[in-house]
């Protein structure tokens, strides 16, 4: 009894030590501005503490004019930039997030973001931590400024647009409402706005440098002119001109023209900014019941460099402040139009995401008439002079765990590897002079005789009808239905008729089938996705 009392005794003195720890540790946290669950905060805190120093040197923000080459002529050599290059950003906590004690719970070990997720196991109990990384180009944490992001994001994009070839960039800023999209390209449209016109002032200074018959862009043959407008809801109103309707249309040779858009010349960056500051401040904004001023609206400022003498356009960059992405458990209170919105909103980031895929994987069949966000910057995603960036921006709060996760899946979906098709080499292909083999008396399966369906090019059909001729399948489901009739019998039914003629089967003939196999298949992903944002839209009203 006396031991037994002793060891009660020690539990009690060991449980109140404990308190008064955790009280001393909340108080500390608190101090800190890091509120909050005190296990799970200092369970970050050791997962930290463990990866010390593991993060990777970002290096020298990429100066104009480093060297990879001389290319026009004017001792301003070209910039090595990927064709699509992934940031992540991530925001202090705010205040707002203090209040609900929400815990720092992202962590940027460049080029790797990693989200703690906090958990129970099942009794209820005893908590742990979900890490989930992701690795992009860059990952910036909450004490990196504006000015570097923009240095090693947006700066490289100056000098590819102002080289005078019509290069064609774009800065993309995504991510949840409330992580602070619109505060970083605010930033990154005033830097624009300065080192657009720094470079074309110096430019000037090395004309009579040019190799014959190569010109780059200057401030004597090249004007500026800036273009802003919103897409709300279906509809693209200049926020330059009173909200002004505009029309989205393509011309003969398929150039997309916006009808009514007004573009405005810029003579310096003063101006420039006051264009800017103009088309912020008109911009659609509502609240929500994540953000009191969220933006309803895709933003788009556009930078056109266009030649003097003739008005050829010899560069175009365009700064996209995209709305905030939302799931369906956000919009259980908002009303009709709200919903809406966010159906909308939703549907054209899902359009953008396959348009940049196709664009990093040189893929034939580019989905930009989705929506009318990538219906406008067609030419970003056609044109072979095409570099993108994004800079996904996320909350570091616990409470918004889910949200950057979806943020993070997003753009890393955006940056994945494609998978090879491998050619089918179990029958081999015959060669000229072989033995002519009898053809069986059996019939073809019927999954045989459905395989030559699929090499023809079939018109697009509307996403209503799609609904009520055939059920909606799994993404699982239709790429094994895609896999197996592709092939096991498509190249066997190639090789069956082949039989039937004079000739051989050819390697030509083979590539012609496998181009037309793709197409087809992208065309019924095309298809399907549409078909589920129609059912989700027709949900939502």
């Amino acid at each position: 009894m006396e031991r037994m009392e002793a060891e009660r005794e020690e539990r009690r003195r060991t449980m109140k030590a404990r308190k008064i720890e955790r009280a001393a540790e909340e108080k500390r946290n608190i101090a800190a501005g890091n509120p909050g669950d005190v296990d799970f905060i200092g369970m970050v805190r050791e997962w930290r503490a463990d990866r010390a120093g593991t993060a990777l040197p970002r290096g020298d923000p990429v100066q104009l004019g480093a060297a990879t080459g001389d290319s026009t002529g004017t001792g301003r050599e070209e910039l090595q930039q990927p064709k699509i290059c992934i940031c992540v950003r991530k925001r202090p906590v705010s205040d707002k997030e203090r209040k609900k004690l929400d815990h720092d719970s992202v962590t940027c070990l460049h080029p790797t973001v990693w989200v703690h997720s906090a958990k129970r196991r099942v009794d209820g109990i005893t908590k742990y931590l979900d890490h989930s990384s992701f690795a992009f180009d860059h990952a910036f944490d909450e004490n990196v400024s504006t000015e570097e992001i923009y240095s090693h994001s947006t700066m490289p994009l100056i000098d590819f647009v102002c080289a005078g070839r019509g290069g064609r960039a774009t800065v993309f800023a995504y991510g949840q409402t409330g992580s602070g999209k619109t505060f970083t390209m605010g930033g990154i449209q005033q830097m624009v706005a300065e080192d657009l016109f720094l470079l074309l002032g110096d430019a000037n200074s090395d004309a009579d440098a040019l190799a014959p018959g190569r010109s780059c862009c200057n401030l004597d043959n090249t004007a500026v002119y800036v273009t802003f407008f919103e897409i709300y809801g279906g509809r693209i109103q200049d926020l330059l001109n009173d909200r002004k309707r505009l029309k989205v249309l393509e011309d003969g040779k398929g150039e997309v023209q916006i009808t009514g858009l007004e573009e405005y010349e810029a003579v310096d960056s003063a101006q420039f900014l006051s264009l800017i500051d103009a088309g912020n401040d008109k911009r659609t904004t509502h609240a929500t019941e994540a953000n009191d001023t969220s933006s309803r609206s895709h933003a788009i400022c556009q930078v056109l460099l266009r030649d003097k003498k003739t008005s050829r356009l010899r560069g175009k960059m365009s700064l996209v402040d995209l709305a905030g992405s939302e799931r369906g458990t956000d919009t259980k209170s908002h009303n009709r139009q709200r919903r809406t919105e966010s159906s909308e909103i939703n549907t054209s980031l899902l359009a953008l995401k396959e348009c940049i895929r196709a664009l990093d994987g040189k893929l034939a069949h580019v989905p930009y008439r989705a929506s009318k966000l990538t219906l406008i910057l067609k030419d970003c995603f056609t044109s072979s002079l095409a570099r993108t960036t994004m800079i996904a921006t996320v909350s570091p709060g616990a409470s918004s765990s889910d949200h950057t996760l979806n943020t993070l899946r997003y753009a890393d979906r955006i940056k994945e590897k494609k998978v090879t098709t491998v050619a089918n080499t179990a029958r081999p292909i015959k060669k000229a002079g072989a033995v002519k083999k009898t053809r069986p008396s059996t019939e073809r399966s019927p999954k045989t005789l459905k395989a030559p369906q699929k090499t023809i090019a079939a018109e697009p059909r509307a996403a209503g009808v799609e609904l009520q001729r055939e059920p909606l399948l799994l993404d699982d489901e239709c790429n094994e239905e895609e896999e197996e009739e592709v092939y096991d019998d498509d190249f066997d039914l190639l090789a069956d008729d082949d039989e039937e003629g004079t000739g051989d089967v050819v390697e030509d003939d083979v590539e012609k089938f496998q181009g037309s196999t793709k197409r087809s298949v992208l065309e019924e992903e095309e298809e399907l996705l549409n078909s589920h944002m129609s059912a989700i839209q027709v949900c939502y009203s």
